[in-house]
C-alpha cells in the first residue's frame, strides 16, 4: 500500500476516493512520485453523470444573473488563491512559476467573460412577423456536458470550457489530465465555495475508460477536447457516432516567417519565448522558423544562439530558471528521440540541449533548448509535433515559398510573420490557411472575448473554443412563433404555406 497522498474525484460536491486503480503523479524536476491519482472506472464516471443530470433542472432554471454571480465570486477566489494554484501547477507540470501565473491569469479572464453570460444569452425578438404573430429565438442549455483536457495547461484549458458551460445553464463533467490533476481539482473546489451547487461541476480523473464512458453515455450531450490530433480525431469520430456535439482541438506545427526587413533582435526575443516557454509544451509554440533569404536565416540563428547561451534551465520554483523540465520521463525520452532523429535525417544541430544536468535535480526530466538549421519538409522534426524545446530553421527564398510550406502542412493552428512591410503582412494574413495568425506577435492566442481554434487537422468540429463560439457550442437555439387571435375573429382554413405577403 502506497503512503503517498491520494488525489480523488469531485462528484456531487463531495470528494470521492474509492476505487482500485491509481497511478503515480511525479514531480518532473526531481523525477520522484509525490502523489497517487485515482483512475475512474465506468461506474464512477456514470455516478458523476447521474449527479450532473440530477442537478441540471434546478441549475437550468436558475436566473442567468445568479449563475453569472457565481463566476464573479470564483474570479475573486482564484485571484486570492493564485499562489497556491500556481505552486500546484509547477510541482506537477514543471513550468516556471511566472509561466504558471500567466496561465492562470488567462483562465481567470475566461471566468470573467463567462460572468457576462446574461448579455450573451439574450435571444432575438421580432414583432408582427405576420398578422398578430410574433417570433423569437432563445438559447437553451444542452444538459450534461463534458470536457477532456491536456496536461500542458491544467488550469487554463479547463477554464476555457466549464465556466461558460455552466454559466449557460449546463452541468459539467471534467476529465483532466492524470499527469497533473491537483490544480484542476482545487479550482473545482473553489467553484463550490463560490456558490456553484453540488453536481453542477464534477471532476473525474482517469484514462481511456473514463473518456470512452463520456463518449458513449447518451446523457452526455456535448464534449469538448484539447490534445493531440490522433486523439482529437478519435474523440470527434466516437462522439459524433453517439449523437453528441463535439469540439476537438488537436495538434499543431506553427511556423514563424521572418522577412528580410524584420526587426531581427525583436523577432529573436519573441521567438525565444515562443519556442522555449513552458519547455515548448504548448500547442501555440513556435517550433519552426521560416527565414526568407540566407542572410535573414544567418542573422536569426546568430541571435538565437546568443540568447540560448544566456538561458538557465532548472526547477520551476527557482526564480533564476527560464525553463523547467518536461512533464514526464516518457515524454522526455520522446522529445530527446526527435532530436536524435533530426541529426540522423541530416538537419544541422547547432545547439544541443541533450545531456544537461541540473544540480540537486539530477533525476529530473530536463532537456535544454535545441536549435537546428537546414530543416527540410519531409523530416520528422519538420512534419510532426514535438511538444518540446526544439526549434528548427527552414531556409526559403520568397514569402510565397514560405506560405506554400505552411499551407501544405496538415496542421493549421497558428502562425506568424515578422516584418515591417504592411503589404506583406496584409497579404500573409489574408491568404494563409491557418486559423490564428500573428503579425510581429509570435503567440497569437485570442483573448477571452474572441475564440480559439485552428484549421485543417488542428480542429475537428465547426465551433472554436471559448469566447462567442462557446456560447453557441454550449446552447441550442429554439425559435418560437406565437399568435393570439383577437376575440371573436374567426378565419377560414388556409392550405398554402404561411407567409407575410
Amino acid at each position: 500500500m502506497s503512503s503517498l497522498p491520494l488525489v480523488g474525484h469531485l462528484i456531487g460536491g463531495k470528494s470521492v476516493t474509492t476505487g482500485s486503480r491509481a497511478q503515480d503523479v511525479f514531480n518532473p524536476a526531481t523525477g520522484k512520485a509525490e502523489k497517487r491519482v485515482l483512475l475512474a472506472d465506468k461506474a464512477t464516471v456514470e455516478q458523476a453523470i447521474t449527479n450532473a443530470q440530477a442537478a441540471f433542472p434546478a441549475w437550468r432554471n436558475t436566473p442567468p444573473l445568479k449563475r453569472a454571480r457565481v463566476m464573479g465570486n470564483l474570479k475573486v477566489l482564484l485571484e486570492k488563491h493564485a499562489d497556491e494554484i500556481c505552486h500546484m501547477i509547477t510541482a506537477e507540470h514543471g513550468k516556471v512559476l511566472s509561466d504558471a501565473m500567466g496561465e492562470l491569469q488567462r483562465g481567470i479572464e475566461n471566468v470573467e467573460y463567462a460572468s457576462y453570460a446574461p448579455e450573451l444569452l439574450k435571444g432575438e425578438h421580432s414583432k408582427n412577423v405576420g398578422p398578430a404573430i410574433d417570433s423569437w429565438s432563445e438559447f437553451q442549455a444542452l444538459g450534461v456536458t463534458a470536457g477532456i483536457t491536456p496536461f500542458n495547461f491544467p488550469a487554463m484549458v479547463p477554464l476555457w470550457m466549464w465556466p461558460m458551460a455552466v454559466a449557460c445553464g449546463n452541468c459539467f463533467i471534467l476529465k483532466p489530465s492524470e499527469r497533473d490533476p491537483t490544480s484542476t481539482l482545487r479550482i473545482a473546489e473553489l467553484a463550490l465555495e463560490a456558490g456553484l451547487p453540488p453536481g453542477v461541476l464534477n471532476v473525474v480523473n482517469g484514462d481511456k475508460e473514463a473518456v470512452d464512458t463520456l463518449l458513449t453515455d447518451p446523457r452526455v450531450k456535448a464534449v469538448s477536447f484539447v490534445g493531440s490530433t490522433p486523439i482529437a480525431e478519435y474523440i470527434y469520430t466516437e462522439g459524433c457516432k453517439h449523437g453528441k456535439r463535439v469540439q476537438a482541438l488537436g495538434g499543431a506545427k506553427n511556423h514563424a516567417v521572418v522577412m528580410p526587413d524584420a526587426d531581427v533582435p525583436n523577432a529573436v526575443n519573441a521567438l525565444m519565448g515562443a519556442a522555449f516557454g513552458s519547455c515548448g509544451e504548448r500547442c501555440m509554440a513556435i517550433p519552426l522558423v521560416v527565414a526568407v533569404g540566407d542572410a535573414t536565416a544567418d542573422a536569426v540563428i546568430a541571435g538565437l544562439k546568443a540568447e540560448i547561451a544566456k538561458m538557465t534551465v532548472g526547477s520551476g520554483f527557482d526564480a533564476k530558471s527560464d525553463m523547467g523540465p518536461l512533464v514526464t520521463k516518457p515524454h522526455f525520452e520522446k522529445v530527446k528521440g526527435y532530436v536524435d532523429q533530426g541529426v540522423a535525417e541530416g538537419a544541422t544541430l547547432l545547439v544541443d540541449g541533450r545531456g544537461v544536468k541540473v544540480a540537486g535535480h539530477e533525476d529530473g526530466y530536463f532537456l535544454a533548448p535545441c536549435l537546428f538549421d537546414n530543416v527540410k519538409p519531409g523530416m520528422k522534426i519538420y512534419q510532426e509535433e514535438i511538444f518540446g524545446p526544439v526549434l528548427g530553421v527552414v531556409r526559403v527564398k520568397t514569402l510565397q515559398e514560405a506560405m506554400d510550406l505552411i499551407d501544405a502542412h496538415e496542421y493549421g493552428n497558428g502562425t506568424c510573420i515578422f516584418t515591417r512591410d504592411g503589404e506583406a503582412a496584409r497579404y500573409f494574413t489574408d491568404n494563409i490557411l491557418v486559423g490564428m495568425v500573428g503579425v510581429n506577435v509570435p503567440l497569437p492566442v485570442p483573448v477571452a472575448y474572441h475564440s480559439f481554434g485552428g484549421w485543417k487537422r488542428s480542429l475537428f468540429g465547426d465551433l472554436h473554443a471559448y469566447g462567442p463560439d462557446a456560447v453557441r457550442f454550449y446552447t441550442k437555439r429554439k425559435t418560437i412563433t406565437q399568435r393570439w387571435p383577437s376575440a371573436g375573429v374567426r378565419e377560414g382554413t388556409v392550405f398554402s404555406f404561411p407567409s407575410s405577403k
